[in-house]
């Protein structure tokens, strides 16, 4: 059996200071639509409740002036000697009146998932971070990083200050993506700039770490940078939006953590009960090389040169002889017989042809 391929992972200083294998998660089939819905869903378990005012629209007395007044039977505004008097009140077509369906916070706002689709999401965006082509196409400058996925030493997990931070980042060409991240700042478009959001951004790097020895203080004030626990993988953190191919910096402790957590596709996980990785459909996806190889081809039947199709018609006994004639053969003999009698009546029918009489011709021939 071949050997697991390897990681190197990078010490403070940039360079190569050992390799660990390569986690199994990583391998994991990437499920676009897996990823989605699940996204979607748990997109939605951080809303919070809204809804208009109980009595908006009805804090008037109106009452509907019936029929027999040429006028809508809405309810009217009572009184007189203002404007408002008369106006009509309460239906949703009207000024200050309530709106259809007024919101209620009783909604379904929340939607369950199953456990087992999360962790099929979860290593889904997990292998796709290992893939340079989707970081780049999510927008990651990862240009002039070394490898991915990139594995830092351990000692990245006790820097303390966001100075030595930056100077990590620089000195590992990762601080491209934090730069990004912070010239894409702009204000938010809409209202939500007056309810403590008013700033955008991109996203930047994700650092994944075993155990907070001050790394978490020390990046978490950088643009676009955020941080997460290997044992809290969260599907909106590692696919924002959806989208596949985020930028992750692991630590070594927690990149060699995740065939114990998530386990392999022959090897159950430690600390998800009996979770197993699933499998690929195939293994090379390249279907069209699968059967042009010769193994397959061996195995085919020769092409044939001519394939008789026979094409049922549709055929109505009453105009088609041949289907009458095969669903009742003994229409012919009746068939022939109405044509004997026809053929005997017509030759009654016929008359001899009579001479001209005398008369006829004398007149014919008068001079």
């Amino acid at each position: 059996m071949a050997s697991r391929p390897t990681v190197s992972v990078h010490a403070l200083s940039g360079e190569s200071s050992s390799s660990v294998p390569l986690p199994a998660v990583l391998t994991a089939p990437i499920r676009l639509d897996i990823v989605a819905l699940i996204h979607k869903s748990l997109n939605k378990n951080k809303r919070q409740p809204y809804a208009v005012a109980k009595e908006a629209g009805h804090q008037t007395s109106a009452e509907s002036w019936g029929t027999g007044r040429a006028v809508a039977r809405i309810p009217r505004v009572a009184g007189s000697g203002t404007h408002r008097a008369g106006q009509g009140a309460f239906g949703n077509m009207c000024r200050g009146g309530r709106m259809f369906a007024p919101t209620k916070i009783w909604r379904k706002w929340h939607i369950k998932t199953s456990v087992n689709q999360r962790r099929y999401a979860v290593a889904s965006a997990l292998a796709a971070s290992a893939l340079p082509s989707l970081l780049l196409a999510r927008g990651h400058r990862i240009e002039q990083i070394n490898e991915v996925p990139f594995v830092i030493g351990n000692e990245a997990e006790s820097i303390q200050k966001t100075k030595e931070a930056v100077t990590f980042l620089k000195g590992h060409n990762a601080y491209r993506d934090v730069q990004k991240a912070w010239s894409s700042r702009s204000v938010r478009p809409g209202k939500g700039k007056w309810r403590n959001r008013r700033w955008r951004s991109r996203r930047g790097p994700l650092i994944v770490y075993n155990e907070d020895k001050g790394i978490v203080k020390a990046f978490r004030n950088l643009p676009g940078v955020e941080l997460c626990s290997v044992t809290k993988l969260n599907l909106l953190t590692l696919a924002p939006g959806g989208h596949l191919g985020r930028f992750i910096i692991w630590t070594e402790a927690a990149f060699s953590r995740l065939d114990e957590i998530f386990g392999t596709q022959e090897v159950a996980s430690q600390q998800k009960n009996n979770y197993v990785l699933p499998h690929a459909k195939v293994t090379n996806p390249d279907i069209s090389r699968i059967i042009n190889s010769d193994e397959v081809q061996a195995v085919l039947r020769p092409e044939r040169e001519f394939v008789h199709r026979s094409v049922k018609v549709k055929t109505n006994p009453l105009k088609n002889r041949k289907a009458l004639f095969h669903l009742n053969p003994y229409a012919k003999v009746q068939l022939e017989q109405a044509q004997a009698v026809q053929a005997a009546e017509k030759k009654k029918r016929v008359k001899k042809p009579r001479a001209a009489g005398e008369k006829f011709l004398s007149t014919l021939f008068a001079p």
